[in-house]
């Protein structure tokens, strides 16, 4: 054991992240690592203390009887709790399983019975009762570990306070502990990501100790040296994105963690904290987007100007490689002015890198951001490769690209345009699906991404689109949805687009309204705005659209990917077991599809005129 110590600190690969773990702790021993919201103040818990929670709840997993290999599953918001379990849960050779908050009894039923979970962790007494109304479905599950102490729902003979059961780790020696620790190997499982299911029923992603560490090295690598950083959590962590960005990146850099209270409260939570480092969702971004928007068109006409011109000046320093000294002093003139204090309004104005992840988001919402001085990095990956495969960095960035891979990461476009991964951040399989693993797989163990795109000279790669959504009309030609949706949810005050036309004579799309970008638009014009619902009818805001898609879309491509005919839904997409988005707001085409299969009927119900059209809502 200790050999294997004395290796690890002589600069070998560590085995696993509690190696990592253990080498802050160290270092970093009574400084902060771990931030929890206690009434109107953060309360801090310092490395040392981080590393003494991990260890109690492994050690009380062990008390209580759980073997290596056992699946410890954890339903709850992101919290202190949940890191502890996550990690606690790898130390003591078991493997963790995060589920969706917003996931539905079935689906809840689904991950528990397929990953044979013998203990969960959940936040608080309405997440135990979802468990609790399906438990005679899963024999495996004897335990539940209740984080908000509620004493009807401790009342359950199977039902034990997350606090109560850390006192268990007295019942095991420390060296116990520790020899489950050194007994981790690289390859061994770690941790299971089940997908969120835009295809088909969740598959269990089995990632080893090795892609977690290899994969938060290889990100430390490309984004730099870093400083003191903070970072907020507040996405799914049953997500592998946020699980890198909130446990195993952290880790690897030393930086301090803060967890929001809600999602509601992200945007306070970002005045409070100022993090340095903040990763993002698409539609976060373009609902700040039209947050801003909707603002500036209800201010002076002046402020309106001086907004304008502000983006102005912004695109065209961004867009310059080596500004001269007029547009110099015109970009620090309007970075006093304007860009300085949105940044700081946002809580932006100490980030040092911002990264958008888990979907392609929209040029126009880049263009808008970059324009304020706020850049935005896009990264590209997948659960089957731990998370990250590229990502653009301050360093090396590429608009409309998703940058270059990862340092040590190895890409190939196949022949048919599909991007293939190889590297240490690749999957071991899917937990219990032999056949999904060798289909995940080429003939030369390359991982298939799923993804159409290219590599141009520099190494930076550009994806098209998602090689099993293409759509191939009754004419034969074939489309890629991705792009055209994302032209369409340009056009405010548009939230999300569902091209449709598979084996239908040409092109049409669904889309949906922002609330807050609609009622902007609707204000802008003096109409009255009393919901989405109201203003999808409404015949001037399908005029809007179909002159936006006449004369902007459409122009850009080819003849017979043009959208010809479209229904504006009077409903917001939500998440859930009957949503039209995953948890981490991705589409889900195909339930979007058979959902709303009557709308796409009446697209193609009356013969097409030379004209862009909107069917009118029934």
């Amino acid at each position: 054991m200790h050999a294997a110590i004395e290796k690890e600190k002589m600069g070998a690969e560590p085995r696993s992240m509690l190696h990592v773990l253990r080498r802050q702790v160290e270092a970093r021993g009574d400084r902060p690592a771990l931030h929890r919201r206690r009434g109107d103040a953060w309360e801090a818990i310092t490395w040392r203390a981080y590393g003494e929670l991990v260890e109690r709840f492994a050690r009380a997993l062990l008390a209580a009887g759980l073997e290596r290999g056992d699946r410890v599953a954890i339903l709850g918001f992101n919290c202190v709790e949940w890191v502890v379990a996550d990690l606690g849960a790898m130390a003591a050779g078991c493997v963790p399983v995060g589920i969706y908050t917003t996931s539905s009894p079935e689906q809840c039923a689904f991950i528990l019975e397929h990953s044979g979970a013998r203990v969960i962790v959940v936040d608080d007494a309405a997440r135990l009762a979802t468990v609790e109304a399906i438990r005679d479905r899963l024999p495996s599950l004897h335990l539940a570990l209740l984080i908000r102490r509620d004493e009807r729902a401790l009342a359950l003979p199977w039902v034990q306070s997350f606090d109560d059961f850390l006192a268990r780790a007295e019942e095991v020696p420390a060296a116990r502990y520790l020899a489950s620790v050194e007994a981790l190997e690289p390859h061994g499982l770690a941790t299971l990501i089940y997908t969120s299911g835009t295809t088909g029923p969740p598959k269990g992603v089995m990632i080893s100790h090795r892609n977690l560490v290899w994969t938060a090295a290889r990100l430390l690598e490309a984004y730099g040296e870093p400083g003191e950083e903070k970072v907020v959590s507040y996405l799914p962590l049953s997500h592998v994105a946020e699980q890198m960005a909130t446990i195993h990146l952290p880790i690897t850099a030393g930086a301090e963690v803060y967890f929001a209270t809600s999602l509601e409260a992200i945007r306070d939570h970002l005045v409070d904290v100022r993090p340095t480092i903040f990763l993002g969702v698409p539609r976060l971004f373009e609902k700040m987007q039209a947050a801003i928007e909707a603002q500036v068109a209800i201010a002076p006409v002046l402020r309106q100007r001086l907004f304008a011109a502000a983006r102005g000046v912004g695109r065209a320093f961004h867009a310059t490689e080596a500004p001269g000294p007029a547009l110099r002093l015109a970009h620090a003139l309007f970075d006093r002015l304007v860009y300085r204090r949105l940044r700081e309004r946002l809580g932006m104005d100490r980030m040092r890198f911002i990264a958008s992840s888990t979907a392609p988001i929209h040029p126009g919402t880049l263009d808008f951001f970059w324009s304020l001085g706020i850049p935005i990095h896009q990264i590209y990956g997948q659960s089957e490769a731990s998370g990250p495969t590229t990502l653009e960095t301050p360093r090396a960035r590429r608009r409309g690209s998703v940058g270059r891979p990862l340092p040590g990461l190895a890409l190939r476009i196949a022949e048919d345009g599909e991007v293939l991964v190889r590297g240490g951040n690749v999957f071991l399989g899917y937990f219990r699906d032999e056949a999904a693993t060798r289909e995940a797989f080429d003939g030369e163990g390359w991982l298939r991404s799923g993804d159409v795109g290219h590599l141009d000279e520099d190494g930076f790669l550009w994806i098209t689109d998602r090689k099993k959504e293409l759509i191939v009309t009754a004419g034969g030609k074939k489309t890629g949805p991705a792009l055209l949706e994302g032209l369409l949810q340009a056009i405010p005050p548009v939230a999300h687009a569902v091209v449709v036309g598979d084996g239908k004579p040409w092109i049409g799309a669904l889309l949906t309204l922002d609330p807050v970008a609609a009622a902007g638009w609707a204000s802008e014009r003096g109409l009255p705005f009393t919901g989405v619902a109201d203003l999808a009818r409404d015949p001037r805001l399908r005029d809007h659209l179909a002159r936006a898609i006449a004369t902007r879309i459409n122009p850009r491509l080819a003849r017979f990917e043009t959208i010809k005919r479209f229904v504006v839904l009077p409903v917001e997409f939500t998440t859930g077991e009957e949503g039209e988005l995953t948890p981490t707001l991705k589409l889900r085409r195909r339930a979007a599809i058979r959902k709303y299969a009557e709308a796409i009927e009446r697209l193609y119900a009356e013969p097409l005129d030379e004209s862009v059209t909107a069917c009118a809502e029934r």
